[in-house]
């Protein structure tokens, strides 16, 4: 009956501790369960495809950083070529109009050609002036002697390009167009314009150097009468370099302004 009695005891202990274990090992049971749903999950082509959506976003401020430093060292370099320009001697130079020059001078600040304008016996005479070509005399090394005899004597010296425009009053004209060298116009070629036909095809005449000496002549005298002459010539030769010196001091801190900005 005592024995009886301490089974009974004991099993009446033992059953809540054997209803925890049973219970502690549901939850355990329970526990891995939703671990391994979850991993079955996160493996899942669903779950791969939603996260892929949502990628991670990683800032570096070294991208910042270097795009400040290049811009700041594009900024220093600016600054330099500006202060070389400001300090050479062709800066603030001016160019003085000769008197009795026959032409009125438009100079747009910012544009690469200058226009020249006059009247002369009802005759419109405009020029169009664009930006020298500059020869500096070095000559490249490894060039035939050959070759550099058989060029031209002029393709060594410097030159300002000109398109010069004789109209009518009728509005036809007459264009030339002009190569400018130290006391030396070179003509490349003419053209008639007429203003009443625009026919693409129409005969322009033969190249200048194709026709005869004398009307070649005939030709640099005409355009000299109307002021086109190496005075004229060697004028806007010192004017254009000036000019070009200044556009490119303008475009200089154009684009500084606009990296800083």
């Amino acid at each position: 009956m005592a024995f009886s009695a301490i089974l009974r005891r004991s099993a009446n202990k033992a059953a809540p501790l054997a209803s925890r274990l049973i219970g502690a090992q549901r939850n355990f049971q329970s526990s891995a369960a939703v671990v391994s749903a979850v991993k079955r999950a996160s493996l899942s082509p669903q779950f791969l495809r939603s996260a892929a959506c949502y990628p991670t976003r990683h800032f570096s401020s070294s991208v910042a950083t270097k795009s400040s430093s290049s811009n700041n060292k594009l900024l220093d370099v600016l600054q330099s070529e500006i202060s070389v320009v400001e300090e050479s001697e062709e800066h603030d130079k001016t160019v003085e109009v000769p008197k009795g020059f026959p032409f009125e001078i438009e100079d747009n600040a910012g544009e690469q050609t200058v226009t020249l304008t006059r009247q002369y016996e009802g005759e419109t005479i405009s020029v169009e002036v664009s930006m020298p070509s500059l020869v500096t005399g070095e000559e490249d090394e490894d060039e035939d002697q050959d070759d550099e005899d058989e060029k031209d004597e002029t393709s060594t010296q410097s030159s300002v390009p000109l398109l010069v425009t004789v109209t009518k009053k009728d509005g036809s004209s007459l264009e030339f167009d002009c190569i400018a060298y130290p006391d030396e116009i070179s003509i490349n070629s003419l053209s008639l314009k007429n203003p009443d036909t625009e026919d693409q095809l129409a005969y322009e005449g033969p190249d200048f150097l194709d026709l005869d000496e004398n009307l070649q002549k005939a030709f640099h005298k005409y355009l000299e009468i109307r002021g086109i002459k190496p005075s004229t010539t060697n004028f806007l030769h010192e004017y254009m370099i000036e000019k070009d010196n200044k556009e490119y001091l303008r475009w200089l801190k154009d684009v500084k302004n606009f990296v800083e900005a």
